[in-house]
């Protein structure tokens, strides 16, 4: 039975919709609930239209994760695109947000996007800590100004960077050095790793032979990632390379999106039949064991791109353009290329070459990447947080 100290950690989370941002935090709040924290989570959103994908918040693998789980999870409401002005916020929106924040100890901000509720006037004072995951504050439209003024006012008491790359680009953006922790992102080792048996289930699901070449693809179609550049460079691989497979997954990666389709029909033509597009899928561990690269190709963005860890501890070697940290995440273990399509094929069919050299290299990194290391830093930060911040001074409200 979990032993429970008290502490409570309300999370405030912008919307929940696929990607990797999501998917560590989540990962965060249920290993904090393991070692005994209280923890609640607060959306904006209750559902978002993204990445050509309508998303529920009842229907995300996360939301479904974190309340089996005996967190409790509420929304605002709010459907994103249906005219709701970000920066301004109800009555009755205000009031519950203050509820949620009287009952914490702590506050978690996902990313700085939910800091234009978090700085509404009247709310209870609480520590926040907000969780920063990629590495281009300046594409984050009025975000970044909102962490500004939330630092200004005292109001953030800390940032989490998930990766060295997103540090430099904060700090770089004005905000001060010593407010920035760098807590890199882990996995659960036990969930991710190699595994025959989940290796054989995709190939049979997906009828792929055993020994056929597998590239994976694990993004939302957004522009950051650059879909296009890693079509054209699977429509060079698979014509190259005769029984070889690629599988794409992610929010909007699916036939019901015209934009995608179009793409796979200039890139990769008549070859893509041996091209999957799979979706938002829960089973990752499952893809990633049943393929021997994982791929990124993204311009820019990415801090600790989560599709690279986790099919590395997979076994898939991992082959990536050089955006946020992830040169340093593939040193001795993968290969880093030039956003150039014939270049990163070859380095696909290198990758699938070498893939059992790779392995000691995957291996011996596991304990660099584990999960644990993560919750106890994150643990360690948010105890300081809640010891060493004064108690709230203004009025509750009623």
């Amino acid at each position: 039975m979990r032993a429970e100290h008290g502490l409570r950690v309300l999370s405030v989370y912008d919307g929940f919709f696929s990607g990797g941002a999501r998917i560590a935090h989540g990962d965060v709040v249920l290993g904090l609930m393991e070692g005994g924290q209280r923890h609640r989570v607060l959306s904006i959103h209750g559902e978002v239209y993204r990445e050509a994908t309508r998303q529920r918040m009842e229907d995300d693998a996360c939301y479904r994760s974190l309340t089996a789980a005996g967190a409790g999870v509420t929304s605002l409401g709010r459907v994103q695109g249906a005219g709701h002005d970000p920066a301004t916020f109800s009555g009755p929106e205000l009031a519950e947000t203050a509820r949620a924040m009287a009952g914490a100890d702590v506050i978690l901000s996902l990313k700085e996007q939910p800091l234009a509720l978090l700085n509404q006037a009247g709310l209870p004072r609480r520590p926040v800590l907000v969780s920063l995951h990629r590495s281009d504050p300046q594409n984050q439209g009025p975000a970044l100004d909102e962490l500004k003024a939330a630092i200004a006012d005292g109001t953030v008491a800390a940032c989490v960077c998930c990766a060295e790359s997103t540090r430099a680009a904060y700090e770089a953006a004005g905000i001060p050095a010593d407010l920035l922790h760098v807590i890199p992102n882990g996995v659960d080792l036990l969930r991710f790793r190699p595994d025959p048996a989940r290796r054989l289930a995709l190939r049979t699901e997906l009828g792929i032979d055993h020994p056929a070449p597998v590239v994976v693809y694990a993004a939302r179609y957004d522009a950051m990632k650059n879909v296009p550049l890693f079509l054209r460079a699977a429509g060079a691989w698979l014509r190259r390379t005769p029984g070889g497979h690629v599988l794409m997954c992610g929010a909007g990666m699916t036939a019901a999106n015209p934009a995608l389709d179009a793409d796979i029909e200039a890139a990769v033509g008549p070859d893509r039949r041996r091209l999957r597009l799979l979706g938002v899928r829960s089973d990752m561990e499952t893809l990633y064991a049943g393929a021997d690269v994982v791929a990124l190709t993204s311009a820019w963005g990415e801090a600790a791109p989560l599709c690279l860890i986790e099919g590395m501890m997979c076994g898939a070697v991992p082959v990536t353009t050089d955006v946020g940290d992830s040169a340093a995440i593939v040193a001795g273990r993968g290969i880093l290329t030039a956003p150039d399509p014939e270049e990163i094929a070859g380095a696909w069919t290198t990758a699938v070459a070498d893939r059992a050299a790779y392995a000691p290299a995957l291996a011996a990194s596991r304990e660099l990447f584990s999960r644990t290391r993560m919750i106890a830093s994150y643990a360690a930060l948010i105890d300081r947080l809640h010891t060493g911040a004064p108690r709230p001074t203004l009025p509750e409200p009623l």
